[in-house]
């Protein structure tokens, strides 16, 4: 439980999410409770079904699921080995299987999941499957989960789209408990300074590319999770904010004996919470556990933490998934009051290993619980509350055990406590006025730069921005848009490659800010980048009637995103229509299903059928 009363405008948010979604969450109860109701699910198989089912099992595996007493656990992972996130998850089956053969359980790898990366694929063709892939991941999990021979779930993934994509495909199976299971981070490498300097010297033809390769590889140089604090490592963060992980599971490094036994414990906690458990009490099934408040602690964790923005997409869409519905008014509410306790690169030097060395997740945990700015009271892959969550693993001798974790930070230039934060709000920010509403993270943004007023350069590609730098167009206060960059457009590519320009622009002394309909990326820096504006333009957002030289502001502390042009002109003006939608090649011809039917980037990206209200029909009858 909370250590303090819950705070009012917490309170306040957590009332308005449950009012909003009590019709859709009443339905999605129902329809997992009525999948609950016939009870394990290869006890309604056929003897064809099952013999199938089993038939690559050893005799001792097939003897065991012949009958519905041994609980059997469903892999699902991401793994590949070309990403160094995704390369440990190799031997982690293995590990799994063992563990819950010797616990008493089965286990068997249901399937696998695709797993891009966008640090390969920025500014690449293949960088507009990004998104979508996420719908791609959830479906693949729910192909996994059908053959109905589950009792519970362990999902291995990482990255940005993989865990959303592996969360909505496991609610689709809401009656089944779920673990997820991350890679860990790698080692520190090239520190994150030195990294971001080469980039921007690289940017502005001042070193060659073999210099910044060596950097690069420098900074990425083993297996596990890029270190900065981007959308990766915040996934792994919310999961444990949201009671999915074990405690203290997140940013343990691969190749370690801590990351193998608490491998092997995900396992055994699996079967310990089926609904084939003797303790009648101890089922806790994913739709279940991610319930309203299990969301807002991640949107929580989230702020707290300066995470990525791709989580005012991805968290909505999960959150939709299991019958709850939030928006960016939600979140700009809970930034206005959930303090800033890190600085993790971008938003600083330090990386997660160093958030994680000193104090945590388990410390950003004690802090906001004891400020009443946690719901302590949920139900988690743990049990009642979140008081296992202030715990960290550690062996003793070949033992897995917790200990109290940290009651103070180790070091207070990555991690504060709640009444010495970083910043008294968290890191996101809504922005709204006569170009739609859009997301600015603020949280690695000097308070100098946070407003921005000039002239507009628009531009309908991330290729034509980094001409236009390369050109010495931008060498001036310049407020950058990038058009027809939305889920409709293109699939919403990460226009991150414009960081080290922008930053170049804006460290000769020029004021200069982003705004596009597209996705920047968890690494959003130094530059105010009012992203993810929405309406997006190809469906009529007036972002699209911004001209050259119109006067744009750009204001993160008032929230205004505004052309500064004559209503009458700007009402009566057309849009600039698409000029450079490019669509086939790289496999994006195949995601145009996915482009015609998607929702904005407010509403999660997703598909807009999904994106109905579930109907609270009553379920078919047992039998």
């Amino acid at each position: 439980m909370s250590d303090q009363t819950l705070h009012p405008t917490l309170e306040k948010i957590t009332q308005r999410i449950e009012a909003r979604s009590q019709v859709a969450r009443a339905a999605y109860l129902e329809k997992i409770e009525h999948a609950r109701r016939n009870g394990p699910h290869r006890g309604v198989l056929s003897c064809g079904n099952l013999a199938h089912g089993f038939a690559a099992c050893a005799e001792d595996g097939k003897e065991a699921l012949s009958g519905s007493r041994r609980a059997n656990i469903g892999v699902i992972s991401a793994y590949n080995d070309m990403l160094s996130a995704h390369q440990p998850l190799e031997i982690y089956p293995r590990w799994i299987k063992e563990a819950a053969w010797a616990a008493g359980g089965m286990a068997q790898f249901a399937g696998g999941v695709p797993a891009m990366c966008d640090g390969v694929t920025q500014g690449q063709p293949g960088m507009e499957l990004s998104l979508f892939s996420r719908d791609v991941i959830a479906m693949a999990t729910a192909v996994s989960l059908s053959h109905n021979m589950f009792d519970a779930a362990i999902c291995l993934g990482v990255c940005d789209k993989i865990v959303p994509g592996l969360l909505i495909g496991a609610l689709s199976f809401g009656h089944l408990p779920v673990i997820m299971v991350p890679a860990g981070p790698m080692p520190s490498g090239l520190p994150n300074d030195e990294k971001a300097r080469v980039r921007q010297l690289h940017a502005e033809g001042k070193v060659g590319r073999d210099a910044l390769l060596d950097a690069e590889s420098k900074s990425y140089h083993s297996p596990g999770t890029c270190t900065f604090y981007g959308t990766a490592n915040s996934n792994q963060l919310m999961m444990e904010f949201m009671g999915l992980h074990l405690p203290g599971t997140s940013f343990v490094n691969p190749g370690t004996p801590l990351r193998e036994a608490l491998t092997r414990a995900a396992a055994v906690q699996a079967l310990r919470i089926t609904d084939l458990a003797d303790d009648a009490g101890a089922y806790r099934p994913i739709g279940q556990v991610l319930d309203a408040k299990a969301i807002l602690n991640g949107m929580i964790g989230l702020l707290s933490s300066g995470g990525s923005t791709n989580h005012t997409i991805h968290l909505v869409a999960i959150a939709h998934a299991a019958g709850i519905q939030i928006d960016w008014t939600d979140f700009a509410e809970l930034s206005d009051v959930v303090p800033l306790l890190a600085r993790v690169y971008p938003n600083g030097s330090a990386d997660v290993n160093h958030l994680h060395a000193a104090g945590g997740i388990q410390l950003m945990m004690r802090e906001l619980l004891g400020a009443g700015l946690l719901h302590g009271d949920v139900l988690t892959i743990m049990g009642s509350g979140l008081d296992a969550y202030r715990d960290e693993p550690y062996l003793a001798g070949d033992d897995l055990e917790w200990r109290g974790g940290p009651t103070r930070s180790l070091d207070t230039d990555v991690l504060r406590p709640v009444n010495e934060p970083f910043s008294p709000t968290g890191g996101i920010r809504l922005m709204e006025g006569n170009l739609g509403r859009a997301i600015v993270k603020v949280s690695a943004v000097k308070d100098e730069h946070r407003v921005v007023e000039a002239p507009a350069r628009v531009f309908q590609s991330q290729g034509a921005v980094l001409e236009a730098f390369k050109a010495g167009e931008l060498d001036r206060d310049c407020v950058v848009v990038v058009t027809y960059q939305g889920p409709s457009a293109n699939g919403m590519p990460e226009l991150h490659k414009l960081t080290p320009s922008l930053t170049a622009v804006q460290s000769r002394g020029h004021s200069v800010a982003l705004v596009t309909d597209g996705r920047m990326s968890g690494a959003s820096g130094k530059v105010p980048a009012a992203i993810q504006v929405t309406p997006e333009c190809l469906n009529g957002g007036p972002l699209a009637k911004v001209r050259d030289g119109d006067l744009l502001r750009v204001d993160t502390h008032a929230g205004e995103l505004c052309a500064l042009v004559d209503t009458a002109q700007w009402d009566s003006r057309e849009s600039v229509p698409c000029a450079t939608r490019d669509t086939l090649g790289m496999g994006r011809e195949l995601f145009e299903v996915f482009r015609n039917v998607v929702t904005g980037a407010e509403q999660g990206a997703v598909y807009t059928g999904a994106a109905d209200e579930i109907q609270a029909t009553s379920m078919p009858q047992d039998g």
